[in-house]
């Protein structure tokens, strides 16, 4: 699998109605903890085929960051079945593998 990068809400609902976790990654280029973290997610999208990966590059894409409420990066957005069920603010590989298994 691959993290799919958007840039928009029609892509973002797209990938929304296709009954499956999606996990959401708003980063920048110019972030530390959002570089450090990218292998990993990246590994994770390998490790779970049926979870949805997308990464949102929050100076590219204010449209999504403001509707998000996203006032840190990295900050991660879960959603199972449309809805956002869980947010996590930081680079922190666990608790990303933690929710993954969760929700998936």
């Amino acid at each position: 699998m691959v993290v799919i990068q958007i840039n928009d809400q029609s892509t973002l609902q797209e990938h929304l109605g296709k009954g499956k976790l999606v996990v959401v990654d708003f980063k920048t280029t110019w972030c530390p903890p959002c570089n450090m973290i990218a292998p990993k997610v990246e590994a994770f999208s390998n490790d779970y085929t049926d979870v949805i990966f997308l990464k949102v590059d929050g100076d590219e894409s204010p449209d999504l960051t403001t509707e998000y409420k996203i006032s840190a990066f990295p900050t991660f957005l879960f959603f199972k079945d449309g809805k956002l069920v869980e947010t996590i603010v930081g680079a922190i590989p666990d608790k990303l593998k933690e929710n993954i298994e969760k929700y998936k």
